[in-house]
């Protein structure tokens, strides 16, 4: 069924977003700014369900990649967000009908809601991760066969492209050196698909569970009750560590941000090891969960989310992880997303501390 965003709304969207963002997508908040000027600007946007989304519908993707880190000095605007939707369109000669998000993860969930308030467009309750990961690739439509490309792409400058590539791994090679060359930071769009292989391919309902978790928060914290035990509920997660911020090793490099954070608490002492997103967390040694499960740092007393740009030394945090798609978890998936592809030498340990084998991809033929 259909619903409205409104102004009102983007504030528990950003937050909720921010929480299954994982660490990354960049700042809720600047993310949020934009969401709310386009909306005043333009009206409000209509979010359908991927069940009312017509067989014939043009799908396409609007985000941001690019490093987390440089948002907060290099702030996107409304042009550069709306150049890419525009080129994509003039390029295919066919209108796209429907915005998604590439993933609910900070800005790139509040960046499609202002590109659908200019274009005047709904937006799918739906995206291609149910979290957000760091490579133009790591998305479930690229288990499906669906390409990125041809990808548009714009900076705060002006410049705007299209590329053209063999799969979207290569797609992930060119655009990220593209993104150096203009700031570490562009605008997107791409994976154009139907309707019907949007259905197949993407994650269902995740935008209102960034408002649902979003909204939780809140009213945690108006009920006087534990509201990082009430995110972690509607999650399906568990809390791995509580404690003190003691250290943060950070450096934006190619295109990502790239460290790892130490929390220490009672004598033991959890580190945390991300690329835009976190990937890795360890207490004292032992692997508590890794990627593609979701990994998370909320503020210990007000569950606010902490992205990795925003760690800092003395904050109090709760790490919380919780379940991925399924779909995440098959063999292909793992090669796409897994710890070794990130550089770690280990089997990956799921939000609960088990390391199994996941389901197989359903209907994971090549689809267009």
């Amino acid at each position: 069924m259909s619903w409205t965003i409104t102004v009102d709304d983007i504030d528990d969207l950003a937050r909720g977003s921010a929480v299954l963002g994982t660490g990354g997508g960049g700042d809720p908040y600047i993310g949020g700014l934009l969401a709310k000027e386009a909306l005043r600007r333009h009206g409000d946007v209509t979010v359908v369900s991927l069940d009312e989304l017509p067989d014939d519908a043009v799908v396409a993707c609007v985000s941001m990649l690019g490093a987390p880190t440089v948002m907060v000095e290099k702030l996107p605007s409304l042009d550069e967000v709306m150049r890419p939707v525009r080129e994509l369109s003039e390029h295919y000669g066919r209108p796209i009908t429907h915005i998604m998000c590439i993933e609910v993860g900070g800005v790139n969930s509040t960046i499609p809601i202002a590109a659908a308030a200019a274009t005047g467009l709904p937006v799918l309750d739906a995206d291609g991760m149910g979290r957000a990961f760091p490579e133009l690739q790591m998305v479930l439509p690229t288990l499906y066969g669906v390409t990125s490309s041809p990808l548009a792409y714009s900076d705060e400058k002006g410049n705007v492209g299209v590329l053209r590539t063999i799969d979207n791994a290569w797609g992930e090679r060119i655009i990220r050196v593209a993104a150096v060359e203009m700031g570490c930071s562009i605008m997107l769009s791409g994976f154009h698909m139907s309707g019907a292989t949007a259905r197949k391919a993407l994650v269902r309902d995740s935008l209102s569970l960034c408002m649902n978790v979003g909204r939780a928060i809140v009213d945690a914290r108006a009920d006087k009750v534990d509201a990082v035990e009430r995110a972690t509920d509607i999650l399906g997660g568990r809390v791995l560590f509580g404690g003190k911020v003691t250290d943060v090793e950070r450096a934006t490099t190619a295109g990502f941000a790239r460290g790892r954070a130490t929390i220490e608490e009672g004598g033991s002492t959890l580190v945390l090891s991300f690329q835009n997103e976190h990937l890795i967390a360890e207490l004292d040694g032992r692997v508590l969960a890794t990627t593609p499960d979701l990994i998370m740092v909320l503020d210990h007393e007000n569950g606010e989310p902490i992205t990795t740009e925003g760690l800092r030394y003395g904050q109090r945090v709760r790490v919380i992880a919780a379940p991925a798609d399924e779909r995440w978890h098959s063999p292909a998936a793992i090669e796409m997303v897994g710890p070794r592809y990130f550089g770690y030498d280990l089997d990956p340990h799921r939000f609960d501390g088990t390391v199994r084998a996941g389901a197989a991809i359903a209907d994971a033929e090549s689809v267009s």
